[in-house]
């Protein structure tokens, strides 16, 4: 199994026999230039134009924008239903966060996370593997809440995302740095720079939460 970070809060992850595309982003909205993407699942976690622009996703088959649970070939998937505030969804609507079975592995992918999650909600989550988490604030969590969340979730590998960037322009509040999320967790930039995550058994999942900041592909 292959993680590929497009950029912003765009993943594509490459199974055995199955690819998926989550939250691929408006070029004109970010600022960031989009490459040819292919999949069989896309997934969209809400409906604000930096995380939902479907027809930026060729030839898939399987478009998954709610809670819910959905199989596609050897992979399932878990909507949970969450929020893009603090307030419920007054100030930003609803956000769903997917967890992902795939290859034996699971993934969870918090789109915009905007609070903490309840005891309900991580009662409902497995032991993940791969958090993708936001981690730029002012839109969603910021480094010191992410750093809550992982704290609850334990998960094996970290990768942070919506954070700023030289290149990203469309968003009219700066976001945090990707470093001072590494600064929180105490963690050393240089583990930074990564192409692409592979994971091809569970002897690569490391048993103390490692953080990798992975190159986008924008």
């Amino acid at each position: 199994m292959e993680i590929t970070y497009i950029g912003h809060s765009c993943f594509k992850i490459r199974g055995k026999s199955t690819t998926l595309i989550i939250d691929p982003y408006d070029p004109a909205k970010t600022g960031y230039k989009l490459p040819k993407l292919e999949a069989d699942i896309v997934l969209v976690s809400h409906s604000h134009a930096d995380h939902s622009y479907i027809k930026g996703v060729s030839n898939h088959a399987l478009l998954i924008q709610t809670p819910g649970e959905y199989e596609k070939n050897d992979v399932t998937i878990y909507g949970l239903e969450s929020f893009h505030d603090v307030s419920q969804g007054s100030e930003r609507g609803k956000n769903t966060i997917f967890v992902i079975e795939i290859d034996g592995f699971t993934i969870l992918h918090l789109g915009d996370l905007g609070h903490q999650l309840d005891k309900e909600t991580l009662e409902k989550i497995p032991n993940v593997d791969v958090l993708m988490i936001p981690v730029g604030g002012t839109y969603t969590i910021d480094a010191k809440e992410a750093s809550k969340v992982i704290s609850d979730l334990e998960p094996g590998i970290v990768i942070p995302m919506h954070y700023q960037t030289d290149d990203l322009t469309g968003i009219s509040k700066k976001l945090e740095s990707v470093e001072v999320f590494l600064h929180e967790m105490g963690a050393d930039s240089k583990m930074a720079g990564v192409d692409r995550l592979k994971l091809s058994g569970r002897s690569d999942v490391p048993t103390e939460t490692s953080i990798v900041v992975l190159s986008s592909q924008h």
